[in-house]
């Protein structure tokens, strides 16, 4: 949904650094990580810094209550989980990761043909 969104010209408002770039005047896509008018490193290492900190520190099992690999609630989400039985459980836990492989396919596609240039519907111009 994000490559949708930005590629329809919506962006958040303000700048994106001290030096006043907004957040529109860099590319969408791939464009924005790797083309002649990507983000600064310092930026793109800030991304992976805090996606590191986030694995090492706050998503993972602190309780030790985990039914499942993944299963980080922590006693402090529940959403009613712990009422359904485990046929359930189990069908809710196969389509959260078909519906994760259908959006990891997804944004695979948006990737591919952005290399490939041409128009999709929805997207148009890559």
């Amino acid at each position: 949904l994000g490559q949708i969104v930005t590629r329809y010209g919506i962006h958040l408002p303000g700048d994106i650094d001290y030096s006043g770039h907004s957040f529109d005047s860099y590319p969408n896509g791939l464009a924005a990580v790797f083309g002649p008018d990507a983000i600064p490193q310092a930026g793109l290492l800030q991304i992976v810094a805090f996606v590191g900190a986030l694995e090492l520190f706050v998503m993972k099992d602190v309780t030790g209550e985990g039914e499942f690999p993944g299963d980080f609630r922590n006693g402090a989400l529940d959403f009613g989980w712990d009422t359904f039985d485990e046929e359930t459980k189990l069908t809710k836990r196969g389509v959260e990761l078909n519906n994760g492989r259908a959006a990891m396919m997804g944004i695979l596609g948006l990737m591919v043909h952005e290399k490939l240039g041409g128009s999709i519907p929805i997207v148009g111009e890559m």
